[in-house]
């Protein structure tokens, strides 16, 4: 079976599957090519950050890609749900559906055929017909779980009995003379949001904390962690990335870990977290950072390290990009979180008892003496940014129409004019392009960005893979998770050492040294440019973002700005002010296909 192939070796897709099972004879409407069809199609969706698809949307794919017919595409998705590789919904967040089968056992259960090795369900043509004339959500197995674990896992949460922090919840607890305490202990002045903010995590089980740069959210986060040491409380600090960890670490002045760390994800122990219901966390408070990168599967792993009686914090900004894996959990989170306060007449729900959101808005004098910061606001209010291009400013457009014109001036700005003027060197400089392909893409200036700041040298170690050279200086990205490497999918690095004899190479990735062999370069692409998505979490000194009409699918509101906040000193746009307005806006946010709030909203 070609498409055995697909599933269990790494490298070799469906695609590639398929061609061979057509050289092979294979005819195109031969069960197993379709149910692997159906199974390609809702892992292309998954990749697109859907949970599930609707069942008009799956057909419409099935067929699209495997050109048979939607009785077919019926027959394939029965066959999936009797592997157990799907589970089917009446709607999102809708409970699942028992298989419908003709020939059920004398003891109900669904009677399964085997052929060929493989275990399906017996189903007719009318069965077919039936599934696909209702609107379903067709879910890949694991996602389904996820989804209702973490549904299952959060209201176990908020009616877990004694907290750790209930002395802060009792009536005779003096917020107004701990909070002037932490202020002049630690000299600062908190805005009353922050103080809510602080005071809501410590007397609910989940609170979100949401807000955009510039609002106080890693302040909040220090003086939360002030007033539970002052109290003997243990604080977990937990980010998505490792670079997102090292910031939040950074910011505290604590240790903070990846979640993978946190859970202790072993690999090597059937590539599960070590971590869970039976070996929960050990602490009172558990604070995550750069929460809109969480995707469903983290964020089930999540809540199940949670022990009775720990409150959990989550950190980030709605505006920015949603996660790069399946659902938008923060989006979903806040939805169910964020109900309007019962009436005097209505019974308070769970949510309201146990669980807040926390919006921080002022922008405070400090920070909004930053253009980046002010701009990025701008952005988000639908606004064009304000280009002074004075002496002082932290924010610069650089004007051109023409494309090419736009990829030698990023060059230029990395490699000369912006080390010249700021003192920033090169190597702190970070391009971020909307898209990969095109001259401006991130293809294209990783090349010429390689070619001006590290170009071929005797002295230098060099390995080439296909049209692509590594070489020791370059900048490089991780593409794909290797957990016996403890790195990361968007993790970044340099280049530092290469043993051509011994077909070796050393990246170091926030200060730690990994060895790869010659043979797994596949797993590392350059990196001077990056695309916006792959930059979530992380921050640099500057960045340098190519915006013009080519990138026209990619021009929107919640990209630029998750672009421009990932600036600390300064932020040069290159390319056309058309460009910067059809970005700024276009508020238009692809929507994810996602039960979570559906399930989590039917909670009383």
């Amino acid at each position: 079976d070609p498409y055995r192939l697909a599933r269990d070796i790494f490298g070799i897709g469906f695609l590639t599957a398929d061609r061979i099972a057509q050289a092979m004879g294979l005819a195109p409407d031969a069960p197993e090519r379709v149910a692997a069809g159906i199974a390609y199609a809702l892992n292309q969706a998954t990749d697109e950050g859907h949970v599930f698809l609707p069942t008009a949307e799956l057909v419409q794919q099935a067929t699209d890609l495997l050109d048979v017919t939607a009785q077919q595409v019926g027959l394939g998705v029965i066959r999936l749900w009797g592997e157990d590789q799907i589970k089917v919904t009446p709607a999102a967040g809708g409970e699942e559906m028992i298989l419908p089968l003709t020939a059920p056992t004398a003891d109900g259960i669904p009677q399964l055929v085997a052929e060929h090795g493989q275990i399906y369900a017996a189903a007719t043509p009318a069965q077919a017909e039936e599934l696909l004339h209702e609107e379903r959500a067709i879910y890949l197995t694991p996602l389904y779980y996820s989804e209702v674990g973490v549904a299952n896992r959060l209201r176990r949460l908020l009616q877990m009995g004694e907290s750790c922090f209930d002395h802060f919840a009792r009536g005779s607890f003096q917020w107004a003379d701990a909070f002037v305490a932490l202020e002049e202990q630690h000299e600062l002045r908190l805005a009353p949001q922050q103080r809510e903010a602080i005071r809501a995590t410590l007397t609910h089980r989940f609170v979100i904390l949401t807000g955009g740069p510039g609002t106080g959210k890693t302040t909040s986060i220090r003086s939360l962690l002030q007033l539970c040491e002052a109290y003997n409380h243990r604080v977990l600090l937990a980010a998505p990335t490792g670079r997102a960890a090292k910031r939040l670490a950074e910011a505290t002045g604590r240790e903070a870990k990846t979640l993978h760390r946190l859970l202790e994800f072993k690999p090597a122990e059937g590539m599960s977290f070590q971590r869970n219901e039976e070996n929960p966390l050990e602490g009172d408070l558990l604070i995550v950072d750069e929460a809109s990168m969480l995707d469903l599967l983290l964020t089930n792993h999540l809540l199940k390290a949670i022990p009775p009686g720990m409150h959990l914090l989550l950190v980030g900004d709605i505006d920015q990009l949603p996660s790069v894996g399946a659902g938008n959990v923060l989006k979903d989170l806040i939805a169910a979180v964020d109900q309007p306060a019962p009436t005097p007449h209505e019974q308070p729900t769970p949510w309201s008892r146990q669980a807040a959101v926390i919006r921080l808005q002022t922008i405070f004098r400090q920070a909004a003496d930053s253009h980046i910061i002010t701009n990025a606001h701008r952005i988000n209010a639908g606004q064009m940014p304000l280009i002074a291009n004075e002496q002082t400013t932290d924010f610069f457009h650089f004007r051109t129409e023409d494309a090419e014109r736009a990829a030698q001036l990023c060059v230029e700005l990395v490699q000369s004019r912006i080390p010249k003027r700021f003192a920033i060197p090169s190597q702190d400089i970070q391009v971020l392009s909307p898209m990969h392909r095109g001259v401006v893409g991130v293809g294209a200036l990783n090349e010429a960005l390689q070619a001006a700041l590290n170009p071929p040298s005797p002295q230098r170690g060099e390995r080439r893979l296909g049209n692509r050279a590594y070489r020791v200086g370059d900048r490089v990205m991780q593409i794909r998770n290797n957990y016996d490497k403890e790195v990361y999918n968007g993790d970044m690095g340099m280049i530092t050492a290469m043993d051509s004899e011994m077909q070796k190479m050393t990246v170091t990735i926030d200060g730690r040294a990994i060895l790869y062999d010659f043979l797994e370069l596949d797993e590392l692409v350059h990196a001077y440019a990056v695309s916006v998505h792959k930059s979530q979490g992380s921050e640099f000194p500057a960045v340098v973002i190519p915006v013009l009409t080519t990138h026209y699918m990619m021009l929107q509101r919640n990209l630029l700005y998750t672009a421009v906040t990932r600036a600390k000193r300064l932020v040069v746009l290159v390319g056309q002010p058309k460009a910067i307005a059809i970005a700024v806006q276009n508020n238009h946010v692809a929507e994810r296909f996602t039960g979570l709030s559906e399930r989590l909203t039917r909670f009383e």
